[in-house]
């Protein structure tokens, strides 16, 4: 079961059981308003008795039928008590997740927005995927909040309409984190790697200050003085650089200045785009 099924089962749940829960609330308080009648009428009738003494009047008297049914009626309300809590709490638990993690909000967004806007759909939904497309040709990468903002879309329709070109086969999407990022289909596998892998943080600066240096490169000693890190830092940082193919010497000698590689600037190409469509919403 996918996560769109699973929240269209709990969702589905939690509604049947506050209803069932609630008509089981309300059946139990007809019938204890129906047994508090009686139960008057019946003493009302034995208060009136004449001619029989008291012992007579005890030995005669039915049995309360209000205590036997305290049981019953203790166990229905249980019963109901647990439903509506169960209900309830599935309903918190998916408003919850879908507040805390992107990801989830979409999944939640696509299971219960999707059948009404598909039924309402409409001219403008070709027009409004043309848009979402172009923007992500631009925006490979980009994460769903941060594309909604900038195309100036409601969450569900942005949802339903990324739901549509995914099934279709013109987007794909992956989990990052609590985030969901997008990119258009035809992109290659090493585009897709290095969109779905971006260089961050330190990283992401060593390769800038190199990348300014151009073929000519930059020393390691000049670069930490740039970005005031320490040498060790600086030096696990490159080693790992070089060993994933962007960055490499620029010259034979033994403390080399650095230059990015073919790979690098791709790499740092990539990772800016990411993090500059992101930060400009």
């Amino acid at each position: 079961m996918n996560g769109v099924s699973a929240v269209r089962v709990l969702t589905l749940f939690a509604i049947a059981s506050l209803a069932a829960g609630g008509w089981l609330h309300q059946n139990n308080e007809a019938d204890s308003f129906s047994e508090e009648i009686n139960e008057f009428n019946f003493d009302s009738a034995t208060a009136t008795e004449s001619g029989d003494s008291d012992d007579e009047a005890e030995g005669a008297r039915a049995p309360n039928p209000k205590v036997e049914s305290d049981d019953s009626t203790s166990t229905f309300s249980d019963l109901s008590f647990g439903l509506i809590a169960g209900g309830a709490g599935t309903l918190g638990f998916l408003t919850v997740a879908a507040t805390v993690s992107e990801a989830i909000r979409i999944t939640v967004l696509v299971a219960l927005l999707a059948p009404m806007l598909a039924m309402r759909g409409n001219g403008d939904d070709l027009l409004t995927r043309g848009r979402v497309l172009g923007y992500l040709e631009a925006n490979a990468g980009i994460h769903f909040s941060a594309m909604r903002d900038a195309l100036g879309l409601a969450n569900g329709v942005t949802a339903y309409h990324l739901h549509v070109l995914e099934s279709q086969g013109e987007i794909i999407s992956w989990r990052d984190g609590k985030l969901r990022r997008y990119a258009i289909a035809s992109l290659s596998r090493e585009e897709v790697g290095r969109i779905r892998n971006p260089i961050i943080g330190t990283r992401l600066a060593i390769l800038e200050t190199i990348a300014n240096s151009g073929n000519v490169g930059i020393s390691g000693t000049e670069v930490r003085k740039k970005m005031e890190i320490s040498r060790q830092l600086l030096s696990h940082h490159i080693r790992e650089l070089r060993n994933a193919g962007m960055v490499e010497a620029a010259t034979e000698a033994r403390r080399p200045p650095w230059r990015l590689s073919e790979v690098g600037q791709l790499a740092l190409l990539s990772s800016l785009s990411v993090s500059g469509s992101e930060a400009a919403t």
